[in-house]
This record gives C-alpha cells, sequence and structure tokens, in this order.
C-alpha cells in the first residue's frame, strides 16, 4: 500500500495585505542601497545621457522623407580646390580605380559605376565663381584638394561659404603635394595642423585623406584605394530643396538647328538638346526652366532615353559581353552611342596608327563627316552660257530688281528695251 503524502504547490498571494507588503519591499530596493544601482563608468554613463540628449533632440525634428528612386540616378561628386592642387589628376586616379580607363584629358562632367547598386559622377570646379555658385547647387558630394607646400587658399574658403548657403553637403578633404616634405617629424606636425583647421572650417570629424605623391601621371594607388572606398561607402544627407524640385545636370549638349540657318544668320535663335539624368522631383513636358548663365526658357520636349550607364544587372556569360562602366561624352571616351535619331561613333587613333593607311571603313565615315551645306555647295558651281565665255558664278550674279523699280521702263520701245537687256546681260557675265 502506498503511504507517501502529496502536498499542493505553494501560491504566491496576488491580492490581500500580504501582497502589498511584499510589493512595498522590491518597490524601494534601489534607494535601499543606490551604491548596488550605481554607473560603474564614468564614460559609459556620459555616453548614454548624450544619447538619451540626442533622441530626445530627434524628436522636435520633422522627419525628412528620402524620395530617391529605386535606380538611384549617380550621385553627384564635385572636386574643387584652388589651381595647380591636383583635381585633374584626382578624377582621373579614382576613374582609373573604378573602371581601368585612363582618361587623357578632363572635360565636362565622368559617370562611372563604382558598385553593384551605386554610380559616381565626377564634376572638376574651376576657379570661377560663377562655377562654384552653379556645382555648389547639385553637389551631393565635396571633395576639397589641399596643397600642402602653399595652405589653405581664398577659393576654398569661397567655396564652402557658398556650400552652407545652397545647403551643406558631404565634405572630405584631400591633402596633396606632400612629397616636398622629407623630415617625417616636420610632415607629422603639418598633417596634425592641418587636420584641425579644416575641422575648424568644415565640421569635427571631417575625414582628410593624405596624398603623397605621383606615379605616371596618378597617385599612388593604395591611396586611392583607401579613399575610393569611403567615396562608395558615405552616407549623404537628403537636402529639403533638391527632394522637392526637378534639377538635371547636362552631360552633354547637342545643338539641333538647321546649319542653313546659322549659314544665313550666325545669330538666329537656337534649337539645343541637353542629355542628363533628372533629379528630384518628376518634369512635365512643357515646363519652365532656368539655365544658369542663360535664362528662364520653356521647354519644348522632354523624353526618356534608355540609360548611357547602366548598372550591372546581371553576370556575364562570355567575355564579349563587357558591361560599359564610364559614360563620358565631352571628355572622348572611345565607344559608339545611340541616340534617336543619330548614331555617333569616335574614330580617334593612337600615336601609332596615325602613319597606317585607312581602311575603307574608315575613309566612308571620315568623309561622312565632312559636311557642307547647300550654300557652300552652290558657292564652288560655275557654268557658262557661251562657248569660250566666262563663267559665272554666285558672287557675279546680281539681286534682282523689285518690280517698281522697272515700271519707268515699259514705254519705251523695243530697240531701247532691247538695247537695255543686252546691257543687263554683259554686265552680269563680266
Amino acid at each position: 500500500m502506498d503511504t507517501k503524502q502529496t502536498h499542493k504547490a505553494h501560491r504566491v498571494r496576488k491580492a490581500g495585505a500580504s501582497a502589498k507588503k511584499k510589493q512595498q519591499k522590491t518597490k524601494n530596493a534601489e534607494k535601499n542601497n543606490p551604491k548596488a544601482f550605481a554607473m560603474q563608468s564614468a564614460q559609459r554613463a556620459d555616453r548614454m545621457a548624450r544619447r538619451k540628449a540626442e533622441l530626445d533632440e530627434k524628436k522636435f525634428h520633422v522627419p525628412m522623407a528620402d524620395r530617391t528612386p529605386k535606380v538611384a540616378p549617380p550621385i553627384v561628386v564635385a572636386v574643387a580646390g584652388p589651381p595647380q592642387s591636383g583635381k585633374s589628376t584626382l578624377i582621373k586616379s579614382l576613374v582609373r580605380r573604378y573602371t581601368k580607363h585612363t582618361l587623357s584629358e578632363i572635360r565636362g562632367p565622368v559617370t562611372v559605376v563604382s558598385g553593384k547598386h551605386q554610380r559616381l559622377t565626377f564634376m572638376e570646379c574651376s576657379n570661377d565663381i560663377s562655377a562654384m555658385t552653379d556645382l555648389a547647387k547639385v553637389a551631393d558630394l565635396v571633395i576639397l584638394t589641399i596643397d600642402a607646400s602653399f595652405g589653405f587658399e581664398m577659393e576654398t574658403f569661397e567655396f564652402l561659404n557658398l556650400l552652407q548657403t545652397h545647403g551643406m553637403p558631404k565634405v572630405m578633404g584631400v591633402l596633396t603635394h606632400l612629397d616636398g616634405f622629407k623630415d617625417n617629424k616636420r610632415l607629422k606636425v603639418v598633417k596634425k595642423n592641418f587636420k584641425h583647421r579644416f575641422w575648424t572650417e568644415v565640421y569635427d570629424g571631417a575625414k582628410l585623406f593624405y596624398l603623397s605623391g605621383v606615379e605616371n601621371g596618378r597617385y599612388l594607388d593604395r591611396e586611392i584605394l583607401n579613399l575610393s572606398r569611403f567615396v562608395s561607402i558615405v552616407k549623404l544627407r537628403p537636402l529639403a530643396w533638391r527632394s522637392t524640385h526637378p534639377y538635371m545636370l547636362a552631360d552633354r549638349v547637342q545643338d539641333l538647328t538647321d546649319p542653313e540657318v546659322l549659314a544665313a544668320n550666325p545669330k538666329a535663335n537656337r534649337t539645343v538638346a541637353l542629355y542628363g539624368y533628372l533629379r528630384g522631383t518628376h518634369m512635365k513636358g512643357h515646363d519652365r526652366v532656368h539655365i544658369p548663365g542663360a535664362g528662364d526658357y520653356q521647354l519644348d520636349q522632354t523624353e526618356k532615353l534608355a540609360d548611357p550607364c547602366p548598372i550591372p544587372d546581371k553576370e556575364r556569360k562570355r567575355l564579349d559581353e563587357r558591361h560599359k562602366l564610364i559614360y563620358a561624352p565631352m571628355s572622348e571616351v572611345n565607344g559608339v552611342m545611340y541616340d534617336k535619331d543619330a548614331v555617333y561613333i569616335d574614330i580617334r587613333k593612337n600615336a601609332h596608327e596615325e602613319k597606317a593607311e585607312e581602311g575603307e571603313g574608315e575613309r566612308m565615315l571620315s568623309e561622312l563627316q565632312k559636311v557642307d551645306t547647300i550654300s557652300d555647295r552652290l558657292a564652288s558651281q560655275q557654268f557658262s552660257l557661251f562657248s569660250g565665255a566666262k563663267p559665272v558664278t554666285a558672287d557675279s550674279v546680281r539681286r534682282p530688281a523689285m518690280f517698281d523699280e522697272a515700271v519707268d521702263g515699259q514705254d519705251d520701245g523695243d530697240s531701247d528695251s532691247d538695247a537695255d537687256s543686252d546691257a543687263d546681260l554683259s554686265d552680269s557675265t563680266v
């Protein structure tokens, strides 16, 4: 017979006098022993207090909506600085790092594919206050080149003031011409002084990179690799004005005016086509736009074209399926470019190919480039009314007389009219 005794499980009191008494004991546990619940580290307490203050401050600001589409347009990277500070060399080095393509000359925007989901448009800022103002309106990231052998110049401060006026984008600094310092101790002091001065002008913690020297017309690969990685992963803050207004940085400009009209009147009104990536919001077909330096105009037509530098969206299955990693129409990059009604083929030769004979296809393209207007063709034509007479050209033919001027000669005789016609004929053939 099983004589083992069983007991019920203890049930904690959830109401009544005993439960209230126990709650009062656990409620004041921190007050009874404050040292047991104090911060062990003063640095950690400072960080937590700062973090709490930042979270409270964010509640007072309206969250800014990011209107970037799924396939974002290229990020505009402006390279600014005083003359002879290494702007062109820096862009060439970055383009070489991203695309393995060597540019002989930087002219206009240069768009490259920097990753699986990102593209960059490099734009060199010239030493002109108008160019600085225009580029400050569209730049998403600014790289300031500083000559370490000379220091900060007036162009750098002017451009920073323009950036603050148009909404401060992300700013990075590049210190060049460091190969002139032979003493390592002196070089270390110069780097430290420039870093603190750069932080004073921009903001604390701004990135400043150091480029020590140039080899084969480019900066060192390790230093450019470090800079390119930071450029690719930078987080941009959306600006309110740009996210609510459409704007476009023109990659290419084409004059569509009839050559006959320009030959007759060089100052005639032009029909111009602008190609570029649309940023901000949508643009309608007949909106009024402002072109810096030209004025306000109304769009006649707006069309969506294929992306000239698309993001690689698939794996290459064959070696001949090359992804286009660079798009720089103004810098004369080799390749074929298609438009709505035209095909552009670059047939520029290298130095070792200039002495070679042209093939049949190259001769045909060269002849097609020699376009003459009808006026030019008529000016070179001539004909003779009689055998052995002096040929008649376009310059020797007078303008025809008006009808009112010829009314006075209607009452004359036939002989007089014949004589006048012979005289007119002789004058025109001389």
